[in-house]
C-alpha cells in the first residue's frame, strides 16, 4: 500500500494549520476550504471517508483528548443541560429534520429521511472544543458545549444505526429500537466504568514515563473497540474512561503529565487538521455520487436542511434553557442564573463534522431486498452541504457574535486572587512540612541548600501576588515576568556554552544532551504555559 498520500495529507494539513493560526479565520474552516480546492487539483490523491477508518481509528483519541481536558466536577455541575443537548436536542433533531425531509423529498421513505436526521443532527466534538478555543467562550457555556460534543455522537450513531435497520428491511420495531439505544447508552457507560479503575492502577504501577505514555496511546482504542465488542457504545466507554483518568491525574507522576501533555496535543493537532482536510475533499465524491437527482434541485433541498438545522437548535435550545427553570424551584437554587446570551451562543455553535459525513458514507448501496438504498446518493449531498454550510456560515460568525454580545466573563483579578490564595495555602502546608524534615537528623542539609528550597517556595508563592501589582513602568512588566524574562536570559547562556562545548569536542553529544535537558527541566519549571500556547 502506497503511504506517500497519508503522510502527504498529514504534512499539508498541518502546515496548513500552523499558518491559519497567524490569521484571524479559525484553522478548521481554512483547512476546509483548501480541501474543497485541493480537490479538484490534478495530482491530487484521492482521499474517501470510510466510517470503518473513522470511527474505530480518529473518533476515540479525538474525543480522548477532549475529554482529558474537560472536567469532571463541572460537567457534573451541568449535567441537566449537557443531558438536555446531548441526548434530547440530538434525539429531537433527528425526528425534526427526518420528518421535514419526508414532507418536502418526493418518495423518500420515513425511515430513509430519518436516517438523513441522524446523520446530521450532532454537533461535532472537534469542531466545537476547536472554536470554543479560539473565541473564549464563558467557561459555563464552554463547559455545556463541550459535554454535549462528547456523549452526543454516541446518541446519534445509535439512532442512525435503529433508522438505518428499519429503512434496510430488517424488521426493527420501535420497541426494539429503543431496547438498543439502552443497551448501546447502559453498555458503553457500564465498559467504561469497568475499565476506568484498572487501566487507571496500571497506570499508576508503571514505573517509565514512556511505558505510562505508550498505555495512554492505547486507552481510546481499548475502550472503545471493548464496547463495540458487546454491541455497546464506544464513544461513551472512551469518555467515561477518559474523563475519570483526568480526574485522577494527580496521581501520575510529573513525567508522565509533562509527556501525556505534550504527545496529546500533538496527536489531537495532527489529527484534527486532517479531519477538517478530509471533510473538503470530499466534494467530488458527493457531486459524483449524486445520480438522478439535478444539482439544482439538490441544492433547493441542501438550503431548506441546512436552515432547519439551524433553526431546529433554537427551537430546542431556548425552551430547555428556561422551562426547568421555570417550572423546577430546585433547579433555580442548584444553578446559576443565565442571561439571554448564553443559549443564543449555545444555539449558533451548532457546527457538524467529520462524524457526520463518515456515518452517512457508511450507509450501504442496496437493502436487505436488494434494491438501491433510497435517495443514498442525495443524503450524502444533503449531509455535506450541512457540514460544509454550519462551518463556514457558524464558525465565521460565532466567535463576531461573541464580541458582539459580549457576554459576562470572570473578572481576571479575582480569578488571580483566587490562585494566588490557593497558592498560599499550598506554600504554607509545603513550608510546615518542610521544617519537619529540617528537624529530623536524616534530612541534614547545609545552610546553602536549606536556603535555596526555602527561597524557591517562596519565589512560587510571591509570583500569583505580583500579578495583582502594577506593572514596571518601563517594561510593561510585572515582577513575575521580569523574573521568568531574565531566568530565560541565563538559561539561553548557558545552553549556548554547552553547544560550544559539543562543537570544540571537549563535552561529546551524550553529554551536551544530558546538560540540556537539565537546563530543560529547570526553564519548564520556571515557566507556566500560557493560554493559547
Amino acid at each position: 500500500m502506497d503511504a506517500l498520500p497519508l503522510i502527504a495529507l498529514v504534512a499539508v494539513s498541518a502546515a496548513v494549520a500552523g499558518a491559519a493560526r497567524r490569521t484571524p479565520v479559525p484553522a478548521p474552516l481554512v483547512l476546509v476550504a483548501v480541501g474543497l480546492v485541493a480537490g479538484y487539483l490534478p495530482g491530487v490523491p484521492t482521499y474517501h471517508l470510510d466510517a470503518h477508518v473513522v470511527l474505530p481509528l480518529l473518533l476515540p483519541p479525538l474525543l480522548h483528548t477532549a475529554a482529558l481536558d474537560s472536567s469532571y466536577l463541572d460537567l457534573r455541575a451541568n449535567i441537566r443541560p449537557v443531558a438536555l443537548l446531548s441526548v434530547g436536542y440530538t434525539l429531537f433533531a433527528t425526528v425534526a429534520v427526518g420528518w421535514l425531509a419526508y414532507r418536502i423529498i418526493p418518495d423518500l421513505p420515513l425511515t430513509a429521511a430519518l436516517v438523513l436526521g441522524a446523520v446530521v443532527a450532532p454537533p461535532d466534538a472537534v469542531t466545537a472544543a476547536a472554536i470554543a478555543r479560539r473565541v473564549g467562550l464563558p467557561a459555563r457555556v464552554t463547559t455545556i458545549l463541550q459535554g454535549e460534543s462528547l456523549v452526543n455522537d454516541a446518541t446519534a450513531i445509535t439512532a442512525f444505526r435503529v433508522a438505518l435497520a428499519a429503512a434496510v428491511g430488517e424488521g426493527m420495531s420501535w420497541g426494539a429500537g429503543i431496547g438498543e439505544f439502552l443497551l448501546a447508552a447502559i453498555g458503553g457507560v457500564g465498559v467504561g466504568l469497568l475499565l476506568m479503575v484498572p487501566l487507571h492502577w496500571l497506570r499508576t504501577h508503571l514505573k517509565e514515563a514512556l511505558l505510562q505514555n505508550t498505555l495512554s496511546l492505547l486507552i481510546p482504542f481499548v475502550a472503545y473497540a471493548a464496547a463495540e465488542r458487546v454491541h455497546a457504545s464506544g464513544v461513551l466507554a472512551v469518555v467515561v474512561v477518559a474523563l475519570y483518568l483526568g480526574h485522577r491525574s494527580w496521581q501520575v507522576d510529573f513525567a508522565t503529565r509533562l509527556q501525556e501533555a505534550a504527545v496529546w496535543k500533538m496527536v489531537a493537532f495532527i489529527l484534527e487538521s486532517a479531519v477538517f482536510a478530509l471533510i473538503g475533499l470530499q466534494l467530488p465524491f458527493v457531486l459524483k455520487e449524486l445520480g438522478p437527482f439535478g444539482v439544482q434541485e439538490a441544492i433547493g433541498y441542501a438550503v431548506v436542511v441546512l436552515l432547519a438545522v439551524v433553526v431546529i437548535r433554537f427551537v430546542w435550545v431556548y425552551p430547555a434553557t428556561y422551562l426547568p427553570r421555570w417550572l423546577s424551584r430546585g433547579v433555580r437554587e442548584r444553578e446559576p442564573g443565565t442571561d439571554w446570551t448564553a443559549p443564543l451562543i449555545v444555539g449558533w455553535a451548532g457546527m457538524r463534522g467529520v462524524v457526520s459525513l463518515a456515518v452517512a458514507f457508511s450507509i450501504p448501496l442496496v437493502t436487505q431486498d436488494g434494491e438501491p438504498f433510497p435517495a443514498r446518493s442525495l443524503v450524502l449531498f444533503l449531509t455535506f452541504t450541512t457540514v460544509i454550510g454550519t462551518l463556514v456560515i457558524q464558525g465565521l460568525t460565532l466567535p463576531v457574535l461573541v464580541r458582539v454580545l459580549k457576554p459576562p466573563r470572570p473578572d481576571p483579578q479575582t480569578v488571580t486572587l483566587i490562585e494566588a490564595q490557593a497558592q498560599s495555602e499550598a506554600s504554607e502546608a509545603a513550608e510546615a512540612r518542610l521544617r519537619e524534615l529540617l528537624d529530623d537528623p536524616h534530612n541534614t542539609l547545609p545552610p546553602p541548600l536549606a536556603d535555596r528550597l526555602r527561597a524557591v517556595l517562596e519565589r512560587r508563592r510571591n509570583a500569583v501576588w505580583e500579578r495583582l501589582g502594577a506593572a514596571d513602568p518601563v517594561t510593561g512588566e510585572s515582577a513575575d515576568d521580569t523574573y521568568r524574562r531574565l531566568s530565560r536570559e541565563m538559561i539561553e547562556a548557558e545552553r549556548a556554552v554547552f553547544v560550544r562545548l559539543r562543537d570544540e569536542r571537549r563535552i561529546d553529544d551524550e553529554m551536551m544532551r544530558t546538560l540540556l535537558r537539565r537546563l530543560d527541566l529547570e526553564e519548564a519549571a520556571a515557566y507556566r504555559e500560557t493560554d493559547g500556547s
